[in-house]
């Protein structure tokens, strides 16, 4: 059986009540505090994970900076990553993610309550208005996800080039960057079947701005990622000869 089905089935009597809260969020975000609808959303993925035969080993929470403003970086394996991040940190975030999400059911809703911005990498001044935006909203002490490869690797935990315009706007902002490493995330719903999965995702120590700060966008870029493959070595078991 397909992992999202399984999940929907589990919870088919709560999903129109938590569906129905949901949009009521989404249509009032100004109406009630980010903390509020942030948990409420972290809830319904929760019951998720629960529900797909879901393990999930996380690790170095701690490194989360302590005041709020800051980026997460993350390399990108498939659709579960930015669900495993949110079910994973405690902290309010949104996220920059690819137009052609924007108008699924369920996705709509949460990137309107999580502030989350769209970007079409085929439309140059668009993107840069998204960092620009992001940029304002990380120095007002929002914190933001972002995946500098831009799309979904598709090698399994295998890394594709980070991009550095993605991080201009941490530059810009001179907010902590927090590396973060996702291995065996893209098993979830990218694969078929239900059987029982296990992933981790791994919160590495926070890049500070003053040691960013002679660097550039795509020094960076190879930084964080050296950091992320470091950690994915670190944390899988070698292939068989």
């Amino acid at each position: 059986m397909n992992r999202l089905v399984l999940v929907v089935l589990k919870n088919a009597f709560a999903v129109p009540g938590l569906y129905a809260r949901l949009c009521r969020y989404a249509k009032h975000t100004d109406e009630y505090p980010e903390e509020e609808q942030y948990l409420f959303i972290q809830s319904i993925l929760k019951r998720a994970v629960a529900a797909g035969n879901i393990d999930m080993q996380v690790s170095g929470t701690e490194n989360l900076p302590q005041e709020n403003g800051f980026l997460l970086c993350g390399n990108h394996q498939g659709m579960f990553d930015p669900l495993a991040i949110c079910v994973s940190c405690d902290r309010p975030l949104g996220a920059v993610y690819k137009k052609e999400l924007k108008d699924i059911p369920f996705v709509r809703q949460v990137v309107t309550c999580t502030k989350s911005f769209a970007m079409d990498r085929e439309d140059v001044r668009q993107s840069l208005a998204v960092i620009q935006a992001v940029t304002q909203e990380l120095r007002k002490g929002r914190n933001y996800l972002i995946f500098p490869e831009g799309t979904r690797s598709r090698s399994g935990n295998q890394m594709g080039a980070f991009h550095g315009g993605s991080f201009r706007c941490a530059v810009k902002a001179r907010c902590p960057i927090v590396p973060m490493a996702l291995i065996d995330c893209w098993k979830v719903l990218d694969q078929k079947g239900s059987a029982p999965v296990s992933v981790q995702i791994h919160y590495l120590k926070p890049i500070l701005y003053e040691e960013y700060a002679n660097l550039k966008t795509v020094e960076l870029a190879e930084l964080v990622r050296s950091r992320i493959g470091e950690a994915i070595r670190q944390h899988t078991a070698p292939e068989a000869p």
